[in-house]
C-alpha cells in the first residue's frame, strides 16, 4: 500500500500574489474595481532615469568657470554656484545664455542647456544698488527700533518719578521746584530724541506714542509747579507788603490867655 505525501501548502506565494493583487487593484467610491495606477513609482522612476549632470562653461571677466551641475537644475541653483566661486551675491548676477538673460526661476532643461554649453555671467549694478538700498534701510529700521526701545525705558522711568511727585501732591506734601525742573528738563530732551526720529509704518506709531506720553508728563508737571508757584509768589507777596504804622493817640489842649 502506498502513502501519498499530503501536499504542502504554498502560503508564502499565496501571500505574495495576494499582496500584488491588492497593490494592483483598487476599489472606486462607485464600488467598481479597477488596476491602481502607480503614476508617483512611475514619475520617480521616469526622473531617475532621466537625470543627468552636465558640464557648462561660465565666462565672468577674463575668467571662465566649469561647473558641474543637474541638468533639471535651475539657473537659480546655478547662481548659487557660481556665488561661491566669484563672491558675487546670487542676486547681483546675470546669466545670459544664447544671447538671452534667463531668469532665475528657469529650468536649464527647458533652456536646452547641455553638457558643454556655453554661457556669460554679469554683474547687474542696478540690483546690486537697489539690494545695497534694503539693506541700509533695514539696518536704519533695526537702528530706530533700538533707539525707541532704549527711550520706552527712559519714559517709563520718569513716569514713575511723575507719579510719586503726583501722590505727594495730592496728600499735600510739599514739592521741591529744584525736582520738578530736572523731571522737566528731561523729558524736554526725550521730545528733542523723538523729533530727530524719522520712522515709517509701525516704527512711526511708536514714535507718535511715545511724543504723546511725554507730553503728558511735561503737562502733569506743569500742573504740579503752578500751586508751589502760587504759594511762592503769595508769600513774597506777604513779605513785601509794608507793615502798617501804628500812631499813638494823644489829646492835644490848648491852652487860652484870659484877657481882663
Amino acid at each position: 500500500m502506498f502513502f501519498s505525501r499530503p501536499k504542502r501548502s504554498n502560503k508564502f506565494n499565496d501571500d505574495v500574489v495576494g499582496t500584488t493583487a491588492e497593490a494592483a487593484w483598487e476599489l472606486r467610491p462607485g464600488g467598481m474595481l479597477v488596476q491602481k495606477r502607480n503614476s508617483d513609482a512611475n514619475r520617480n522612476n521616469s526622473v531617475s532615469l532621466h537625470t543627468s549632470t552636465v558640464k557648462i562653461k561660465v565666462k565672468y571677466g577674463s575668467t571662465n568657470h566649469e561647473i558641474r551641475i543637474s541638468s533639471h537644475a535651475s539657473f537659480g541653483e546655478l547662481k548659487k554656484m557660481l556665488s561661491e566661486r566669484t563672491g558675487l551675491h546670487p542676486e547681483d548676477q546675470k546669466l545670459i545664455f544664447r544671447n538671452k538673460e534667463r531668469d532665475s526661476k528657469s529650468y536649464l532643461d527647458e533652456a536646452k542647456v547641455k553638457d558643454g554649453s556655453k554661457m556669460v555671467m554679469e554683474e547687474d549694478i542696478q540690483s546690486r544698488q537697489r539690494r545695497a538700498l534694503e539693506m541700509l534701510k533695514i539696518a536704519n529700521k533695526d537702528k530706530i527700533s533700538k533707539c525707541l526701545t532704549q527711550i520706552n525705558s527712559e519714559v517709563d522711568k520718569f513716569a514713575k518719578q511723575v507719579g510719586a511727585l503726583e501722590e505727594s501732591g495730592r496728600k499735600g506734601g510739599i514739592i521741591a521746584e529744584m525736582e520738578v525742573d530736572e523731571l522737566t528738563e528731561n523729558l524736554m530732551g526725550i521730545l528733542i530724541k523723538l523729533d530727530g526720529i524719522v520712522a515709517e509704518g509701525d516704527l512711526k506709531l511708536q514714535r507718535r506714542e511715545q511724543v504723546k506720553r511725554v507730553q503728558k508728563h511735561i503737562e502733569t508737571l506743569d500742573k504740579l509747579k503752578l500751586p508751589q508757584e502760587t504759594k511762592v509768589h503769595t508769600n513774597e507777596a506777604e513779605q513785601k507788603q509794608p507793615p502798617m504804622k501804628h500812631y499813638e493817640s494823644f489829646v492835644v489842649t490848648t491852652k487860652w490867655e484870659t484877657f481882663d
